[in-house]
């Protein structure tokens, strides 16, 4: 392990702070969060679905952007939906956990934009994703190289899901 150093900057009068480790991971404010970005993954969980991401574009098993990603979901591919939670304004992507809890897609928050869009080998950030194994077809099997770390991915995302939906159908909010 190296050491980490930190860097501030400033961009229009509010500051930020990014981690210039050798991990690469951006600190994201949480003021800068959406308030719908729940459930929003950890650290490890973050940097792990990012690391299956990566692997499943190089594949071309990734659809990017809120039209392919609802085009997706109302055609019934099935996969995991990464969105990202520093999105403003937020209405860009309100629809698209409600689509994916209509159809049994588990989709989880991941904190950066800059972050997705890095990882999907693309130099703009991105909003939304769905990794789908097999292809954009959907007619053949996940490459093994992401296969492990996709079935981790989408395991815990399906479980942070229930327990999500059970919390709201109980009338708790979580915060």
């Amino acid at each position: 392990m190296g050491k980490s150093s930190k860097k501030e900057r400033r961009e229009s009068g509010a500051m930020m702070v990014e981690d210039t480790a050798g991990d690469g991971a951006a600190v994201v404010d949480a003021a800068q969060l959406a308030p719908i970005a729940h459930p929003l993954a950890d650290r490890k969980l973050a940097k792990k679905t990012l690391k299956a991401v990566k692997k499943a574009a190089k594949h071309r098993h990734v659809k990017r952007g809120v039209k392919e990603v609802v085009k997706g979901l109302r055609k019934g591919d099935r996969g995991l939906v990464v969105l990202a939670g520093n999105i403003s304004p937020m209405d860009v992507l309100s629809h698209i956990p409600v689509l994916c809890e209509d159809h049994q897609v588990p989709y989880i928050f991941v904190p950066s934009k800059e972050e997705l869009g890095g990882s999907c080998s693309t130099k703009r950030p991105t909003c939304c994703l769905m990794i789908v194994p097999g292809g954009k077809g959907a007619a053949g099997e996940s490459h093994a190289d992401y296969k492990e770390a996709y079935d981790e991915c989408f395991s815990t995302a399906l479980d942070l899901n229930k327990k999500l939906v059970a919390t709201a159908a109980a009338g708790v909010v979580v915060a």
